[in-house]
């Protein structure tokens, strides 16, 4: 039995299902079945009774939901209490955000100059279990992370940008609605490595009563950019920090008509931890760097 199992596990007992539980861990949908059959497995009973309509859970998946919350909110104390006190805030991110939080670092300095602010580069998993190791304070992701002992604080918005070639039959035009998109399809890179990207572009979709057409997968040395330049009528979308980065040679970049691919951005810390007067001071930071952060439409 692992953290992970039993993060998984609460996760799906709470939604009731093991594909919302996937959206909400931001990882594929087997790997979540895979992680719980598992815990059953070494538990020697089943947690869940699983149709093809509904999951509901057992008597002893009752029974383990209170020991599971207890053991992971032990977890977050047990790293908590062997932290050296410093004078230190350290944020954990990925590349992406590199710029809007060196932008806050330079805010934040100047207001309290006694305080050593590190920016550390991780994967989404490593700077969840970093804020909740207390190796760092605050972790920033795109979308939402559930995690007994931590607290996800909204820093702005991330709009997706629009990318097809110039070749594309829309790439005259500088916003385009997702109707317009839907007889195209889209390629991304596979479900189980951009699961929220996927989750957005298809619940945008579904609100305008379409289907989005998803092409082949974009494979993990590939870059999207090049795959539309290649297959002039597909489209992809790319974080508009990304995108603000990307040369434009035959390429062209739109806007969504009616905001409707626009993922929030988190930043993920202690439970009470944004109390902390630093740590306050660099979420706002942050908030101001976020608003400030898109680029104009091309």
């Amino acid at each position: 039995m692992d953290f992970r199992q039993l993060r998984y596990f609460l996760a799906v007992s709470e939604e009731l299902s093991f594909s919302r539980a996937a959206k909400r861990c931001f990882i594929s949908q087997s790997a979540v079945s895979h992680q719980v059959t598992r815990l059953e497995q070494e538990l020697g009973a089943p947690l869940f009774e699983r149709s093809t309509r509904v999951v509901r859970l057992t008597p002893a998946g009752s029974r383990l939901i209170p020991i599971a919350q207890q053991v992971l909110s032990l977890e977050t104390k047990a790293y908590s209490v062997v932290r050296e006190p410093r004078n230190r805030i350290r944020i954990t991110a990925n590349m992406s955000f590199a710029a809007q939080s060196l932008d806050a670092i330079a805010r934040v300095r100047e207001s309290h100059p006694d305080v050593d602010i590190e920016f550390v580069i991780k994967s989404f998993t490593e700077r969840i279990d970093a804020v909740a190791s207390g190796d760092a304070d605050i972790a920033l992701i795109r979308g939402r992370a559930d995690r007994p002992g931590l607290e996800t604080v909204p820093l702005g918005v991330d709009d997706l940008v629009i990318v097809t070639s110039r070749r594309h039959p829309l790439s005259a035009f500088s916003t385009v609605e997702l109707g317009e998109l839907a007889p195209y399809q889209l390629l991304l890179p596979p479900r189980s490595s951009q699961v929220l990207l996927h989750t957005v572009v298809e619940d945008a979709f579904r609100e305008i009563g379409r289907r989005v057409s998803l092409g082949p997968s974009i494979a993990s040395d590939h870059a999207a950019t090049l795959e539309v330049i290649t297959n002039p009528r597909a489209w992809t979308v790319l974080y508009a920090s990304t995108a603000a980065e990307t040369p434009r040679t035959g390429l062209c970049f739109m806007r969504e008509a009616n905001n409707r691919l626009r993922i929030p951005v988190c930043g993920v810390v202690r439970t009470g931890g944004a109390d902390s007067p630093a740590l306050a001071s660099v979420m706002h930071a942050l908030r101001q760097s976020m608003d400030g952060a898109t680029p104009e439409s091309t």
